[in-house]
């Protein structure tokens, strides 16, 4: 009963000054909002960096062909780079680990249906190529190991390719037009939508499948060849690439680390001219979860110091409260009131601040993806230009609601609340009645 009259108290005591209690209130509401949207904010940036890894393949390693550093090109002429269908094949006979690997050949090129034509990627591949990335069939199939074998001129279209080429009619059947190579590849099939790939940091470079047309790998090597050359100026320059990627994908997850030495160690003769890369996908999910750790630390600290700031909040209006009400204080002790008594009425308004405010700010941080998703639908819906100039993080990462901060948030605004109420309270207890009493 003693504490219900104390809390009674100090609930009225806060109503004779709503708008200093409100304000007071309002420190640590966003502070407990803060905290929840930070972390929210953090997971929904992690988890969409963990989801663009594991689209990957955590039981894949992806070798790529690097352009080596510009004093290791030719200064006139072709300059021969990257892996090798010798290097190809001597990794599938020689690494038991493998499951299968793939080879993989991209260029740059123009196609042309009629009179329209499309800037886009050439990509010379075998059947795996789709499971690996993904890709969907939307009509037709997916180049067969009876194309390649025969090295038929076949194609599948991306399906931005196929809408930008045949956008009133079925391109199954219909043949694409290669104006350099003067070549036609009949289409046998159209894919569905794919999101492009992000860039992992500096191991994997963004990725964009929206302009791409596949090809029989060996279609590609006997058509076109390995030799890509540019002309400009009246000079030329070019360059020589076997395959541009080897994708090999692992019997045993467990073996994916070992494996990748072994490639490492097998292709070790392209040190000298640093033109390739080994990206293993398991080990950038692995940095992945640690940066996500320290990013939810930062974030967190971030949110933190909006409490400590709604904290000194509560101090302050409570050192207010003690000075305004001396008088009261005086009264109660020369009533018979005890210092603890005191110390719990101070304690107590500190503490409903602390609840109402964390109470209210937990209520806004759940709405935190709700908040997010309609704001960007209506930036998306006013400025559609603007937001697809931006990051994918920012158009598609939503924001994940960490269990744990609710109460977390809950209990440090509580904490803050008592810690930087107890020095008011403390002071109010200590007053000397008589002196109290004579206070105007």
């Amino acid at each position: 009963m003693l504490w219900l009259r104390t809390l009674n108290l100090g609930i009225k005591s806060l109503l004779l000054h709503p708008l200093r209690s409100l304000l007071t209130v309002l420190g640590i509401f966003i502070g407990v909002a803060s905290v929840i949207w930070l972390l929210a904010i953090s997971e929904g940036i992690s988890k969409e960096a963990q989801r663009q890894i594991e689209s990957l393949g955590a039981d894949t390693i992806m070798i790529r062909s690097v352009q080596p550093p510009s004093d290791k090109m030719a200064a006139s002429g072709v300059t021969p780079y990257g892996l090798t269908r010798d290097e190809f094949n001597m990794l599938v006979q020689t690494i038991p680990t493998l499951k299968s690997a793939i080879p993989i050949r991209e260029i740059k090129r123009t196609f042309k249906y009629k009179d329209r034509t499309v800037e886009g990627r050439l990509v010379g591949c075998t059947p795996e190529y789709a499971d690996v990335t993904r890709l969907v069939i939307n009509r037709g199939h997916f180049i067969s190991d009876a194309e390649n074998f025969r090295r038929e001129s076949v194609c599948v279209l991306a399906s931005d390719v196929a809408a930008e080429l045949f956008p009133y009619e079925d391109p199954i059947g219909k043949r694409v037009y290669l104006p350099e190579h003067t070549d036609y590849y009949r289409v046998v099939g159209v894919l569905n939508f794919r999101n492009d790939s992000a860039a992992i940091g500096g191991s994997l470079e963004a990725q964009s499948f929206r302009s791409d047309i596949y090809i029989p790998i060996n279609t590609l090597q006997q058509r076109i060849g390995d030799t890509v050359v540019r002309r400009a100026g009246g000079s030329f320059s070019g360059e020589v690439i076997q395959l541009n990627q080897i994708t090999v994908t692992v019997k045993d997850i467990d073996d994916v680390k070992s494996t990748a030495s072994l490639i490492e160690s097998a292709l070790a003769s392209h040190q000298d001219m640093e033109d390739i890369g080994v990206v293993v996908p398991l080990e950038l999910l692995e940095q992945a979860k640690t940066t996500r750790f320290m990013f939810m630390i930062f974030m967190g600290l971030v949110a933190a110091i909006s409490l400590l700031v709604g904290g000194i909040g509560i101090m302050n209006i409570m050192l207010a409260t003690v000075t305004e009400r001396t008088r009261e204080i005086g009264i109660r002790r020369a009533l018979g009131a005890k210092q603890k008594d005191i110390i719990s009425q101070f304690l107590v308004e500190a503490a409903v601040l602390s609840v109402v405010g964390g109470i209210t700010g937990i209520l806004a941080g759940v709405f935190c993806r709700p908040a997010i998703v309609w704001t960007r639908k209506l930036v998306t819906e006013s400025y559609p230009d603007t937001m697809a100039a931006l990051p994918d993080v920012v158009r598609n990462v939503t924001p994940t609601i960490v269990p744990e901060s609710i109460p977390i948030a809950f209990g440090i605004s509580i904490v803050v609340g008592i810690v930087f109420g107890l020095f008011p309270a403390i002071r109010a207890a200590q007053m000397n009645p008589i002196e109290a009493l004579r206070h105007e």
